[in-house]
């Protein structure tokens, strides 16, 4: 089982740019593949983004593309989401997770979610 911490949240300007970390521990960590989602209010939880701890291969919701990257560090178990030309639209609970794969371009089969660290975007 993996637990997953994620914090970094905050608030910006429209443009300013973020970085997001999730620290995981647990067995077995590169088996999974780790993912961000977000919420914004009023509205379901949706994919963002993912990455294979193995291969590095990464999986990005097209809204996103050119401006949100995610990367990772092995050694601290960490996974990050740099975002930047950050857009109102982009405010949201963000949430990192850890799933068994990736199917139609997101992550599936959840196992662990982070508590969720805040982003605000102003206009």
């Amino acid at each position: 089982q993996v637990q997953l911490v994620d914090s970094g949240g905050g608030l910006v300007q429209a443009g300013g740019s973020l970085r997001l970390s999730c620290a995981a521990s647990g067995r077995n960590i590169s088996n999974y593949f780790m993912g961000w989602f977000r919420q914004a209010p009023g509205k379901e939880r949706v994919f963002v983004t993912a990455i294979n701890w193995n291969s590095g291969r990464t999986y990005d919701q097209d809204s996103v593309k050119g401006r949100f990257t995610i990367s990772r560090d092995n050694a601290k178990n960490t996974v990050y989401l740099q975002m930047a030309n950050l857009k109102p639209e982009d405010t949201a609970v963000y949430y990192c997770a850890a799933g068994r794969g990736v199917v139609a371009g997101k992550l599936y089969d959840v196992r662990a979610w982070g508590q969720g660290t805040q982003v605000t975007v102003s206009s």
